[in-house]
């Protein structure tokens, strides 16, 4: 019997080698792993960790802006708003069926997140307390997680690069929605233009620790640079976030609450001030200023919703059942 075993973990252990060398292979070539794809056990976690994250973003994200769409300041606005967070709904949805292809059910990532396992941006518990933040947010926000987003469409996972290729197209329009009511406001009049300014206030430094810690309090960040899904390191990323942001905001006629923003010609990177690092992780263990409010309103809708897919799961099998008899 020890020699059955014996020989059983060898051949094993050579279709686990096989696997490797394929994959380390398509890795080098800067290729794509696809679904039935051999792949290590920790790449797979990687990635449903990030995807999965990424998908609870989307999806607690809509609340925030959905605050304002009753209070939108004319039917265009409401519509347009509408609209955007209806697009969020549809990348939680693409980003919750990549995951899938990984073997890890929709249904246990909705658990995870409800039972405050699973996170989600740090981003999405601040409160949005003017109409001045949805142009903050689509500017800086959205603006923040095209810069994130646009690499991870050459992910080197299939089904995550080819969704991050629609969102990303999305979230362009949502940046530019964003930064048009910012610029309507920022030459409207002194009232509408403070406004404009306190919401670029309070959301720059969130929007800056978006891109994650500071790279040597990122231990995730090599790995998933080294495997190709992630393309630039944390602070790469959030330096071309803030030399976007000094362009963009000369338009604007506003100003960045940082006056430490230089461009480093060393380092060929823009350097700013310092963040509250303290602030992020508390935010992160919860203890934001809407994180309950969050989850809460995410375990309402969730259970509000059950009957929609008891209805969905019970007419799937019922055309399943006429699909058998014909």
């Amino acid at each position: 019997m020890a020699s059955q075993n014996e020989g059983l973990h060898a051949v094993l252990s050579e279709e686990e080698q096989a696997g490797q060398a394929y994959f380390d292979k398509i890795i080098a070539e800067d290729s794509r792993i696809e679904p039935r794809d051999w792949m290590p056990e920790s790449y797979r976690k990687t990635l449903v960790r990030q995807i999965g994250q990424h998908a609870h973003s989307e999806i607690i994200g809509m609340q925030p802006e959905a605050n304002w769409i009753t209070r939108a300041p004319s039917l265009k606005r409401k519509a347009i708003l509408m609209a955007k967070v209806q697009d969020e709904a549809g990348h939680g949805l693409y980003l919750y069926s990549a995951a899938e292809t990984l073997g890890t059910p929709r249904d246990k990532m909705t658990e995870d997140l409800i039972a405050g396992k699973a996170r989600y941006s740090s981003i999405f518990n601040y409160p949005t307390v003017t109409w001045a933040d949805m142009g903050a947010i689509g500017w800086m926000v959205d603006g923040a997680a095209i810069c994130n987003q646009v690499p991870l469409c050459r992910a080197s996972y299939g089904p995550y690069g080819r969704a991050m290729v629609r969102i990303c197209k999305e979230e362009s329009f949502h940046q530019r929605q964003g930064f048009e009511i910012l610029l309507e406001l920022a030459n409207g009049t002194p009232e509408q233009r403070a406004m404009a300014q306190d919401a670029v206030n309070r959301w720059y430094a969130p929007s800056l620790m978006m891109f994650g810690p500071p790279d040597e309090d990122s231990p995730n960040s090599k790995q998933s640079m080294a495997w190709n899904i992630k393309r630039f390191s944390n602070d790469e990323l959030r330096s071309r976030f803030v030399g976007m942001l000094v362009e963009q905001v000369k338009v604007l006629g506003l100003e960045l609450p940082d006056d430490q923003i230089s461009y480093n010609e060393d380092t060929k990177q823009w350097e700013h001030g310092p963040l509250d690092w303290e602030e992020f992780k508390d935010v992160l263990k919860g203890k934001g200023p809407c994180n309950a409010q969050r989850m809460e309103r995410r375990r309402a809708a969730h259970e509000d919703g059950a009957w929609v897919r008891e209805a969905a799961a019970a007419y799937a099998d019922k055309q399943a059942q006429k699909a058998e008899v014909a």
